[in-house]
């Protein structure tokens, strides 16, 4: 398929004015940093855009060199060498304007926020989710990601009910998105007396984490109540009113935060998960009525679909979307192989997108 010509013209423009906007000294402080980010991916495709838009013209000048006569074998020769590799330039350059063109998920490049919490299965289900947390833990240490806990709610045996956690870095959304979803184990609880397998649960949701300039919420609409943090078993209980619940009212969203003993700090930690939670609802919302996105994607990022299964007998883990199996499940949690698992997510969404352009 030929990549159309107004869309590579598209791509000049973006780039000339985006470079113009930049060097006006114009731009508002709150939008610069998005700008330069719009910017600097336009970088390495630009030289490709401009070059593809010559081909035609440089392609008929050789072909009638190669047909005229009148000119030494030779230059005919060096002409048709010339034009056989323009051609093959030509594919290669096509490729790779098409897959700069394939719909991008504008939040890519974003931090992320990572909600884990234990689903069925009891105490096997949140030791299940601290071992997520884990293996999230050493994937981030692997990639030289931050990684900064904002709740964490224990259970016994040293496992979690829940744990959020904002990770940074550079395009931190684009990996960590495919983790949404339901994961399962299947493993022997250290309380099984009769060597049977159970299966458990857990959810990951992945939320690119939502600036002021990405969505706008009203003091207005918003619902702050203060209230006694308590610890378990009565244990650790504030003697303030330190802990923090927000609701926002147009969406009913609700985030209660009582990690830090400051109300200060509870209440920037809620704002921070509201504002990304109501932000991926107003975005699962626009997806759902672009049907076609939602067909190239893999999986719907959807809480309540079973995405992976986790077999410890086996010492395998197998990715549903994907049907792929590898047979590390110990190298997978400890992120030494997670990368894998995620590029071959990467490539089957790639190869969706590729064939809703051509379609």
């Amino acid at each position: 398929m030929m990549v159309p010509i107004n869309k590579v013209k598209d791509i000049i423009n973006k780039h000339d004015a985006l470079e113009k906007e930049l060097s006006s000294g114009n731009i508002d402080p709150k939008f610069f940093a998005k700008k330069s980010k719009e910017y600097s991916s336009l970088g390495g495709i630009i030289k490709i855009a401009r070059e593809y838009l010559n081909f035609e013209s440089e392609k008929k000048d050789l072909i009638n060199m190669v047909q005229d006569k009148s000119i030494d074998k030779d230059i005919i020769e060096l002409a048709q060498k010339d034009l056989d590799e323009l051609i093959l330039k030509k594919e290669k350059y096509e490729n790779d304007l098409k897959l700069f063109l394939l719909p991008k998920d504008e939040d890519d490049n974003k931090n992320a926020i990572v909600e884990i919490r234990a689903g069925t299965g009891g105490l096997e289900a949140s030791l299940f989710c601290a071992d997520l947390f884990k293996m999230y833990e050493k994937v981030c240490s692997k990639k030289k990601w931050k990684l900064e806990i904002i709740n964490i709610s224990k259970s016994e045996a040293g496992g979690f009910k829940e744990v959020i956690f904002l990770v940074n870095g550079d395009d931190i959304y684009s990996y960590l998105k495919y983790e949404s979803g339901v994961h399962r184990v299947q493993r022997i609880p250290e309380t099984e007396t009769q060597g049977r397998v159970h299966t458990s649960a857990a959810t990951v949701a992945v939320l690119p984490e939502a600036e002021e300039v990405d969505i706008q919420i009203k003091e207005s609409d918003l619902r702050i109540d203060v209230f006694r943090a308590g610890g378990p078993g009565g244990q650790s209980v504030n003697t303030t009113d330190s802990a923090v619940r927000i609701t926002h009212i147009p969406s009913n969203v609700v985030v209660s935060q009582q990690d830090e003993k400051s109300q200060h700090k509870n209440k920037a930690k809620a704002l921070k998960i509201l504002r990304s939670r109501v932000y991926e609802a107003e975005k699962r919302k626009k997806d759902q009525e672009r049907s076609s996105s939602r067909r190239s994607q893999i999986g719907s990022g959807d809480r309540s679909e079973r995405i992976r299964t986790y077999n410890f007998p086996q010492g395998r883990v197998t990715d549903h979307r994907i049907n792929l199996t590898l047979h590390k499940l110990d190298e997978f949690l400890s992120g030494e192989i997670h990368e894998e698992m995620n590029q071959e997510l990467r490539l089957k969404e790639q190869s969706l997108k590729l064939k809703n352009l051509n379609s």
